[in-house]
């Protein structure tokens, strides 16, 4: 297993196209036939910086790919009071489904605008120091706040062009991996 992060900074269009290369490559390697793919976006609409995840799940629940199980919407948010609950309902409905988690994070203050692509275990809730144990076999992330002693404050206080900037990216990055997968692989199970 790759654990490498792999950081694409979200104002270089080019790098949309290296995101779904990366997760199309981490698919074939965890995806056996046919089994598909579960996205599940996690924060809250209640906080700016945390709303990366349920404007990801809302993106894509609009876009092309209309048979993606997605979880975590802003109508329909996973966040820390229901995120037990909704892995254990996904683990059931999906239960050979590699999972894509998405979630907002803290980063040096050089990735802040950045995604990022790993071959692991999404833990959120860290930078905020929630302990929600660890989720899927994909994590993406967008840096949306430098670290900070005050990680609340600066949750409310990112500004919503840098989310919105970042949820068009990874949106626009898993649209193309899921677009790239072998056409025996289409989608037709509708999810969330």
């Amino acid at each position: 297993m790759n654990r490498q992060i792999h950081y694409y900074n979200c104002s270089d269009t080019v790098n949309v196209t290296r995101l779904s290369k990366t997760l199309s490559s981490y698919l074939n390697y965890l995806t056996p036939v046919y089994a598909e793919p579960v996205v599940l976006c996690i924060g809250t609409d209640r906080v700016t910086g945390d709303s990366l995840g349920p404007l990801v799940g809302h993106k894509l629940a609009r876009g092309r790919l209309s048979g993606l199980p997605i979880y975590g919407t802003l109508q329909q948010p996973v966040h820390a009071l229901n995120i037990r609950e909704q892995f254990h309902h996904i683990k059931k409905r999906h239960p050979h489904a590699p999972i894509i988690a998405v979630d907002a994070s803290f980063g040096k203050r050089s990735h802040v605008g950045c995604a990022t692509i790993s071959q692991t275990a999404l833990s959120p809730g860290i930078g905020v120091e929630k302990q929600l144990g660890s989720i899927g076999d994909i994590s993406i992330t967008g840096i949306v706040c430098a670290n900070s002693p005050y990680a609340q404050l600066a949750l409310q206080t990112t500004r919503l062009d840098l989310v919105m900037k970042l949820a068009d990216f990874i949106c626009d990055g898993i649209e193309l991996a899921m677009l790239a997968q072998p056409s025996d692989a289409v989608y037709a199970q509708s999810g969330g």
